[in-house]
């Protein structure tokens, strides 16, 4: 039998570090993503605005992510995540002077430059993970973070009730800030490059052809995708669709139809996060036993049955009930995701494809009001962001509708999945 410190011997070196900064943005962002649609509110928009605001947010990535994959692929990537990290944090801080909700779209979209980071940070994680341990690597990333963020939300749903939406938010995003210059910090000292860097010379004339031939490139990118791959990317867009049509207006509902108090909503998320916490990692170890594929397609299937039971809770009962059903659902789902789109993605080209399609480690259906992160890929933009706005237009005119549409989205992912989505019998390294 193998011991624990044999189990886990891939939490170290990159992945440690990127575990410790990752678990601090966690519970910053904990604290304040469940409850940003509520700030939108209190500043004087309503639900059609708030799914304007959650448009924008992705839409810095349009110009940023062709920039991001090359860089990924021709600098020092360590460096590259810290430095984007600074910038964020101090974008962050526009959040905390916003006099209305067009400040706090415009700093949404000013966060897509945070999309820099990302196929960098992606890439060295999967460089770092052997193939057996890309399951129960990314699960326990996420775990580790997920734990220390555990209390988060309560502790946030309680400072909001004291101070009331528009005080504590900006103290929450102040906090925000804070912690993305440490974990920045973190990064630039301890992260270490996993490969050669290429000894081209970096111009803003490069970085303009290089976003020309991201465009232009795209077509003999996906040309070396297989099957499989371009059903992975394709289910992650269909995924983040899910996300960006109902994932701001969950705490909506369940303040103003349930009449759960923030507090309560915090609690909610602090009860999801301990039992995500607790099954991540027997999940992705579970991930990596007995396959990818097979948790893909359970969890499109039973997505599409618990997502809509979410209309019929009536007490806060109800709502853990549900919650907790589909967090169970996601502890396996989103591991297999990620893993199965590192088995599959070619390494000499891993920078810019991340950049393209994203990591794969989408959390579906998620309630905390965030609709971003590493699954997030160039072409998976313009269909969050559509979906982001459609989803403020369906709420407002019916607040059922953002959770109705959900099952035929994800059928069609499960469809895709039955017909084209496989392990493979070598993964890339």
């Amino acid at each position: 039998m193998s011991s624990p410190k044999s189990l886990f011997s891939f939490l170290s070196g990159n992945v440690l570090i990127l575990t410790i900064s990752g678990a601090l943005g966690m519970f910053s962002r904990s604290l304040v993503f469940p409850y940003a649609p509520l700030y939108i509110l209190s500043l004087g928009g309503d639900p059609s605005e708030v799914g304007l605001v959650y448009a924008l947010g992705p839409l810095g990535g349009l110009v940023m992510y062709p920039i991001a994959g090359y860089l990924a692929d021709h600098v020092d990537r360590a460096k590259l995540i810290a430095l984007t990290g600074y910038v964020s944090a101090l974008v962050v801080l526009i959040y905390v002077a916003a006099p209305n909700w067009k400040w706090v779209a415009f700093a949404r979209m000013l966060q897509g430059i945070g999309a820099v980071q990302t196929p960098a940070q992606s890439s060295i994680i999967a460089d770092s993970l052997d193939p057996s341990n890309r399951g129960r690597g990314n699960a326990t990333m996420t775990t580790v973070a997920g734990t220390v963020a555990l209390i988060a939300p309560y502790i946030a749903g309680v400072l909001l009730d004291a101070y009331g939406i528009d005080v504590g938010m900006r103290i929450l995003y102040g906090a925000m800030a804070a912690a993305g210059g440490i974990a920045s910090t973190i990064n630039l000292l301890f992260i270490r490059e996993t490969r050669e860097i290429p000894g081209q010379k970096i111009t803003a004339a490069g970085l303009a052809q290089a976003l020309k031939d991201s465009y232009s490139g795209i077509p003999s990118l996906l040309r070396r995708f297989s099957y499989p791959l371009r059903a992975m990317s394709t289910i992650s867009i269909l995924a983040y669709i899910v996300n960006g049509i109902a994932s701001p207006f969950w705490v909506i509902r369940a303040e103003t139809h349930i009449g759960l108090t923030r507090r309560a909503w915090g609690l909610l998320l602090m009860i999801e996060q301990g039992l995500r916490s607790l099954i991540g990692i027997p999940a992705g170890f579970c991930v990596d036993r007995f396959g990818r594929t097979k948790f893909i397609l359970g969890g499109l299937l039973a997505y599409s049955v618990l997502v809509p039971l979410f209309l019929y809770a009536q007490t806060f009962s109800n709502v853990v009930l549900v919650r907790c059903a589909i967090v169970l659902v996601g502890s396996f789902f989103s591991p297999a995701c990620s893993a199965l789109v590192a088995d599959l993605m070619p390494r000499d080209i891993r920078g810019r494809a991340m950049a393209l399609v994203g990591r794969g480690s989408v959390r579906m259906a998620a309630a905390s009001g965030g609709t971003g992160g590493p699954g997030v890929g160039l072409l998976t933009i313009l269909p969050l962001m559509l979906a982001s706005y459609s989803g403020g237009v369906l709420y407002e005119l019916d607040s059922t509708w953002p959770w109705m549409i959900v099952p035929g989205i994800t059928m069609a992912g499960f469809l895709l999945a039955a017909v084209f989505v496989r392990d493979p019998e070598v993964a890339e390294v």
